[in-house]
């Protein structure tokens, strides 16, 4: 028997799906508050979901009836996400710094022409 002093998770048996829900609704609050809730709700405390996470991401905690593959393609899945995200961030980057070479480019020619018109003017006669 379950002592008084016990969480609800301590004596409560979670699936793997439980698990996996729990990681991804706690991931998906954008508000503190909602994360507490869960939390509350289900009588975890954060290591739970920090340790459930970490087990997930390493491939460690799969739903029950997934093949370890199938875990690590879902790992493989968010690590292609994850890479996607930065090829997206640094092309939008890379097209900033085009345009900015761009700008420095045209103002450079400008400034030469500028330059060429201004030559012939300050040169003394011979």
């Amino acid at each position: 028997m379950a002592s008084a002093g016990r969480s609800r998770a301590q004596r409560r048996t979670f699936t793997n799906e439980d698990k996996l829900r729990m990681v991804a609704e706690y991931d998906s609050a954008t508000d503190p508050g909602a994360r507490g809730a869960l939390l509350r709700r289900e009588g975890l405390y954060d290591s739970h979901i920090g340790k459930w996470r970490t087990a997930r991401d390493a491939g460690r905690l799969s739903p029950s009836g997934a093949t370890p593959p199938a875990q690590t393609l879902l790992v493989a899945q968010r690590e292609n996400e994850r890479l996607q995200a930065q090829v997206e961030a640094l092309t939008a980057e890379l097209d900033s710094t085009k345009a900015v070479l761009d700008i420095v480019g045209k103002a450079s020619r400008l400034l030469q022409m500028i330059s060429d018109r201004q030559e012939p003017a300050t040169r003394s006669p011979r």
